[in-house]
């Protein structure tokens, strides 16, 4: 019996024996699963005492797999949400381990691999870096800091950059980290609740911080995520989104047309590629009560193994941004005086009609109309009564016209009138009722009062009418001969314009001749005033009269400029103004102050005229005048026009010390790319934009934008044609560097023209 005990007492020991080293077996198995993080890895069991054990903890093992997963999967999809972010958006521990686009541009760097590594503090100018790297210990080590940070970047291009910087603890990849995002400096934003009141953030909840709306979606187009910005612009908290399509909270359609865009999610998840909305985006609230301009971006989600796991929906509100590109483009193609449409607007849609004409057989009628008289209002009452004036003409205009008409302003007191499908008869009717109002019109000005009269020069537009310029030439040739004859009213005939406009050029040609030959020119000057802001720059502007004894004054270059450039003597004229000029300065008749120059407009064909920079050259040796005293103006389209020439022009002479202003900037809308490439001091912002600027918004946005340009390109600002003191005192808050007008000074003889210093 006691040899049975022992033997039963001895297999019970084997057999607790060989189990433990089963269980210390599996055991081992586990511990090295965990310390590597092999999750995905399953404890083999080494024996049936071992099995239950090896059961629960690969259940335990599925569940952290699983759940390790879901973060990967998280982190994943957060990482895609930044990088497709128009913020400047990086991941921080111990240095940047992820970092967007848009945060490598602003930092200066090409690829956001290239920050990989680098610590936040080696990004900021030195003076700022113990400051952000406080700031970032105290956020990661989550003890009281400051919302954000203002500080300035390492220079680019010597162009110092000014950011706030913003910092929020996330967990990421398993350990803690700071979500930092940068914004260049501009109006500030609305400080988001304290992180702290709501608990610790977890990387999902960081997005709550950012501008842009985002909205995340299952495989099935179901709505499973929407941070703040985004419940702020769709109107619809998260919890009543969750479990709809995009399609239920909100429209999609273009602008334009009112034509729905359809559902951008599902057009992504069904060719798993990124959706774009276009520029004209509308999106509209489910129930119609709001509508916003947008910019929206779908992007599909992917899993760790590359399957469709959802799409994320990017979207920025963009109507502030469109309403000044509406803006922008209204003032590309309107009058800013009148509110009529400009002679390039006016050109486009004449070119339309000629399409139509040429493929049909309606027909159409061009007007040409110029005031008579206009120039007694002007130089009697100065520029503004003058304005004043033709705002009230070009309300008569379009009073005359049917609603299908097109009224433009073609240039100074000059109008058109595109009547679509009008016969002539009915045109001749219109042109005369225009007539007779005009006629009939009174313009009061303080104690004086005027009546004008009208020109009006009729063309038919057929199917074999020219091109647009040809058919604008014709009615202008016929509006001459209106004028001419006193009839007011004239049909085009090829003939009687030929014969007008010949003789009339013809006669100016011979004037201009003789005018050059027996120096019957006579310089002009108006002052141009330096603001608080400005020191160094032109005193004042070189200007020409054609010397009449019947006119008082003599006689402005707009009367005999059509033929001076159809007979190619502006490069003459400017010849003679710029020796008269150079000549006087050298002599002590004109006299600035020290840093201060005399300015000299120069004409788009003296631009193209390859012999003009020797003849400069060689007054500048012969007068001894220094060339900084100079100060050349040429128009921007005369620029645009002959780049190459204007190129080698202001270079060489810029390398001599001449300075360089942009003439009537504004007025053409031109690329700015060109402007780069020319060695510019000065931009003189053109004067249709200065008039009326204290209290038209438009302009002022127009001249903000302007002064912004230059500030970039490192130019000074001039303002021409301030006309009253509310101009004046709006141009210098807004920071323009110097101003001119009859506000400050009407053009005299050179001998009357005192310059200022300020």
């Amino acid at each position: 019996m006691l040899i049975a005990a022992v033997a039963v007492l001895a297999v019970v020991l084997v057999w607790r024996e060989r189990r433990a080293r089963q269980l210390s077996a599996a055991a081992k198995q586990l511990d090295g699963i965990v310390r590597d993080g092999r999750y995905a890895e399953r404890v083999r069991s080494v024996g049936d005492p071992a099995q239950p054990f090896a059961a629960s903890a690969n259940k335990l093992l599925e569940q952290i797999a699983v759940k390790e997963l879901l973060i990967t999967e998280r982190e994943r999809a957060l990482v895609g949400l930044l990088g497709g972010l128009h913020e400047a958006v990086a991941v921080h521990r111990d240095g940047i381990v992820f970092a967007n686009d848009r945060f490598a541009a602003l930092s200066g760097q090409g690829q956001p691999t290239q920050l990989i590594g680098r610590s936040m503090a080696d990004l900021v100018h030195p003076d700022y870096r113990d400051l952000v790297d406080e700031q970032l210990r105290r956020v990661l080590e989550a003890v009281p800091a400051m919302d954000r940070l203002e500080v300035e970047l390492q220079p680019q291009r010597d162009h110092p950059i000014r950011v706030e910087l913003s910092a929020v603890r996330i967990d990421y990849q398993g350990g803690a980290a700071l979500l930092l995002t940068m914004l260049e400096m501009g109006p500030r934003p609305v400080a988001a609740p304290a992180a702290a009141a709501r608990g610790r953030p977890t990387a999902w909840d960081t997005l709550d911080s950012l501008g842009e709306g985002i909205i995340t979606t299952d495989i099935s187009g179901r709505i499973d995520y929407l941070n703040r910005a985004a419940e702020q612009l769709v109107g619809i908290s998260a919890a009543d989104a969750l479990g709809k399509t995009i399609t239920d909270i909100i429209m999609l359609v273009d602008e334009s047309d009112r034509r729905s865009l359809g559902d951008p999610v599902r057009q992504c998840l069904t060719t798993q590629s990124k959706v774009t909305v276009g520029r004209r985006g509308l999106m509209i609230s489910h129930d119609g009560s709001e509508e916003r301009s947008v910019e929206l971006t779908v992007t599909p989600l992917k899993g760790q193994r590359g399957d469709l796991a959802g799409t994320v929906v990017a979207v920025r509100d963009v109507s502030e941004l469109r309403g000044i590109t509406r803006q922008m483009s209204y003032q590309a193609s309107h009058d800013a005086l009148t509110g009529l449409v400009n002679r390039r607007e006016f050109e486009r849609r004449l070119e339309e009609a000629l399409e139509v004409t040429h493929a049909s057989t309606v027909r159409h009628v061009m007007c040409y109309l110029d005031l008579d008289r206009f120039k007694v209002v002007n130089d009697t009452c100065g520029h503004m009564a003058g304005d004043t004036m033709l705002r009230e003409v070009a309300a008569l205009d379009e009073q005359a016209v049917r609603d299908s008409d097109t009224v433009g302003r073609l240039g100074g007191d000059e109008f058109g009138l595109l009547l679509a499908g009008c016969p002539l008869d009915k045109a001749r009717q219109i042109a005369d009722d225009v007539v007779r109002k005009v006629s009939e019109y009174r313009f009061v000005w303080k104690d004086k009062i005027f009546n004008i009269g009208v020109s009006v020069g009729l063309v038919e537009i057929t199917r074999d009418s020219g091109a647009a310029d040809e058919v604008m030439s014709a009615a202008d040739s016929a509006c001459y001969v209106a004028k001419k004859q006193g009839n007011h009213v004239h049909v085009y005939s090829a003939r009687d314009e030929s014969l007008a406009r010949h003789r009339g050029e013809i006669q100016w040609l011979q004037r201009l001749q003789v005018a050059l030959k027996e120096n019957r020119f006579e310089l002009m000057a108006q002052p141009i005033v330096a603001t608080a802001s400005a020191s160094q720059g032109p005193a004042l502007e070189v200007l020409l009269r054609l010397q009449d004894e019947a006119i008082p004054g003599g006689i402005s270059p707009v009367e005999f400029l059509r033929a001076a450039e159809r007979y190619r003597l502006m490069a003459d004229v400017d010849r003679w103004v710029v020796q008269a000029a150079l000549t006087a300065l050298a002599r002590g008749a004109i006299r600035v102050p020290p840093d201060r120059s005399i300015a000299i407009n120069l004409s788009g064909q003296t631009l193209g005229d390859p012999q003009f920079l020797e003849f400069v050259v060689e007054v500048l040796d012969r007068t001894g005048v220094e060339a900084d005293k100079v100060c050349f103006e040429v128009a921007e389209n005369s620029v645009i026009t002959n780049i190459e020439h204007a190129q080698r022009f202001i270079g060489v002479l810029h390398g001599m010390g001449c300075r360089f202003a942009l003439d009537d900037f504004g007025r053409g809308l031109s690329s700015f790319g060109n402007l780069k490439n020319l060695s510019l001091d000065y931009l003189k912002i053109d004067g249709s934009f200065i008039r009326n600027l204290a209290l038209d918004t438009v302009n002022q946005a127009m001249v903000a934008a302007m002064i912004k340009l230059a500030r970039t390109l490192n130019f000074q600002v001039v303002a021409e044609q301030v006309e009253d003191v509310g101009a004046l005192e709006a141009a210098t808050r807004m920071g323009v560097d110097f101003v001119q007008g009859y506000h400050l000074g009407r053009p005299q003889p050179l001998a009357r023209v005192v310059a200022r210093a300020s």
